[in-house]
């Protein structure tokens, strides 16, 4: 029992608790009650015994009733059932043994009745294996009784005593009341045990049929959260890669001094919308579980050397000083992971870096600390000279929408999602992330991550190579024919204005129906084509593209440009039989790139 009872407590409802089974309840029952009606059988019987001269009935007698008295006190205070149930069972076996080999030598009808009463006892209380044992502990005496006495007719030199009707009477009454109580105590309660599972099963069946419900309004639930971020996405990413492309069209015009400090704030302003966008996208892809790992090879210098490209003129900007240290193990060995997400990792840290540091310098050391062969450890070290983290603090930074406080918040912006996607995507890639900080005087952030090392050797080079936007003086762009299926009428503008910078006049399809009749009547090098559109998508349209006769048409290069946000739109992408995909809102070079990559092998 779980709660205190006072040494002399001798109520039941002080013993009994909810917490005790049904059956549990019922054997301490049948204790507490079984031990007052075997004290007043026993009390019944002593004046009689003693009255007629029965020495040995009475000695008994006055035993048992101390004996019963104890135990009964003792379960009061401990009501241990199991126990209690030994000790009774023990009495009773030795009473029975006394009563057929030294009292009566006699297998008389109390005999019997003590013997039922143990096995029923034995089996309710303490189970099978104990009730088997305690039966045989009584049976067996008294078969092996009846064999010597058949053989001998005495049992021992003792004289025997004799029963009068009176104490048979009491006794065969007491035991038989004993029996029917055990048995009908026992029915009860297996029956109300039995209404118990029944209604237990009844409310498992209803939580069951709740929990699908719930289960299935979650999944519903989820489901409506992804389509309307990605609703929500597409709504906001249409208007800023116009923003955003018209920014990058009004840069490339040469334009005043005051009008390009101008345009570069409006770009500026937009790239952070953007990014808080897919700071959003990118924490609910973690959560849902639906993001997925690349394992392609990679070379860690190259990597950082692209990471850090633009975070050094963000530095520079700021007036910070910029160091990027990489180990010479990296410089020579590629390395096997999702350079991906890697990069969204070091790149969070870096910008987190720089936004909070106001002067002095950020620092990148990235280092090999145990080489396996074919694994290496290595470890990225992030430190700035920032405004620091209070140590309260600390426990609270990789939570999703926290940061340091509100006043930080407002002064450097953000939505405090930078760090628990971090946090996340190296939980799910094995690696781990400590920080160590100070108020005022900056911040080191170290992530270590397992890598597989390829058995391919490279050869480091000295000299960061730029891709050329064309290094071929023999391509030319204004031959090309390009059919843009769009049906936003700001995106279709921005396209023709920036293709009219690369001389290329592209014809427009304000869905993916048009898109198709165009494509039967004219002749093209390459569509981009939208996914979102009105009367036919650009998933459906591909589709049907790629099943035309005319085995040109069948096989032009469409790349798609999108504003979605679907966790599988990349996958939708390709198996639409699409060659690849732009999303938007995408920088000019981007596009270029793509359209070149396409192109490029059929006009060279």
């Amino acid at each position: 029992m779980s709660k205190r009872i006072s040494f002399f407590n001798l109520s039941i409802k002080n013993i009994l608790s909810e917490d005790d089974s049904i059956l549990d309840q019922a054997r301490i029952r049948l204790i507490y009650y079984g031990l007052l009606l075997s004290f007043l059988g026993v009390f019944a019987i002593i004046p009689n015994v003693y009255s007629l001269q029965q020495t040995m009935q009475t000695d008994f007698s006055l035993v048992l009733l101390v004996t019963l008295v104890g135990v009964f006190k003792y379960f009061t205070y401990k009501p241990d059932f199991k126990l209690v149930s030994h000790i009774l069972l023990i009495v009773g076996s030795f009473l029975v043994l006394s009563v057929v080999y030294v009292v009566f030598q006699d297998v008389n009808i109390i005999v019997i009745q003590l013997v039922i009463l143990i096995i029923l006892f034995g089996y309710y209380m303490l189970g099978v294996k104990w009730g088997t044992i305690y039966s045989l502990i009584n049976v067996a005496p008294l078969l092996i009784y009846l064999l010597w006495v058949d053989s001998a007719h005495m049992m021992s030199h003792l004289r025997p005593e004799k029963l009068d009707g009176y104490t048979v009477t009491v006794s065969v009454f007491f035991n038989f009341i004993l029996i029917m109580f055990i048995q009908g105590h026992f029915y009860g309660a297996f029956l109300k045990n039995i209404k118990q599972l029944k209604e237990f099963a009844d409310s498992e069946k209803q939580l069951n049929e709740q929990l699908g419900l719930a289960i299935e309004r979650s999944e519903k639930s989820s489901k409506a959260q992804s389509e309307f971020l990605s609703t929500m996405s597409h709504e906001i990413r249409t208007p800023l890669n116009a923003v955003i492309g018209m920014s990058n069209l009004l840069m490339m015009e040469s334009p005043r001094p005051d009008q390009k400090e101008n345009l570069e704030i409006l770009r500026f302003s937009a790239g952070n919308l953007l990014t808080l966008v897919n700071d959003v996208l990118d924490f609910n892809k973690i959560e849902s579980g639906k993001i997925t790992f690349e394992n392609i090879k990679f070379n860690l210098h190259e990597l950082m050397q692209h990471i850090c490209g633009g975070q050094i003129m963000k530095a520079e900007e700021k007036g910070l000083n910029f160091h990027l240290s990489v180990d010479t193990f990296l410089k020579t060995h590629y390395l096997i992971g999702d350079p991906t997400r890697l990069s969204q990792i070091i790149f969070n840290l870096i910008s987190n870096a720089i936004k909070f540091t106001n002067r002095g310098a950020v620092t990148v050391d990235i280092s090999c600390i145990e080489d396996r062969h074919n694994e290496a450890t290595i470890k990225f070290s992030i430190r700035d000279t920032g405004i620091g983290i209070a140590e309260e603090k600390m426990a609270d930074i990789f939570d999703p929408f926290t940061q340091e406080s509100v006043t930080t918040t407002r002064q450097f912006g953000g939505t405090g999602l930078g760090l628990a996607i971090v946090k996340r995507l190296l939980d799910l890639q094995g690696g781990r992330i400590g920080v160590s900080s100070e108020i005022g005087m900056g911040s080191e952030f170290e992530v270590v991550m397992e890598f597989t090392v390829s058995t391919d050797v490279m050869i480091p080079d000295v000299t960061v190579k730029k891709t050329p936007v064309i290094s071929d003086s023999n391509f030319q762009l204004n031959k090309l024919q390009i059919l843009v299926a769009e049906d936003n009428a700001v995106n279709v503008m921005l396209m023709k204005k920036l293709f009219s910078k690369w001389d290329i006049t592209p014809v427009v399809a304000e869905n993916g129906e048009r898109a198709i009749e165009l494509l039967q009547y004219g002749n093209f090098d390459l569509i981009l084509m939208d996914l979102q559109m009105p009367v036919m998508d650009g998933i459906e349209a591909t589709k049907i593209i790629r099943r035309m006769t005319d085995p040109q048409k069948a096989n032009i290069p469409i790349i798609a440009l999108t504003a979605s946000a679907l966790f599988d739109v990349r996958e939708r992408v390709y198996s639409s039989g699409m060659n690849d995909y732009v999303a938007k809102p995408f920088k000019p070079n981007e596009l270029l790139d793509k359209i070149m990559g396409q192109v490029r092998p059929v006009n060279q």
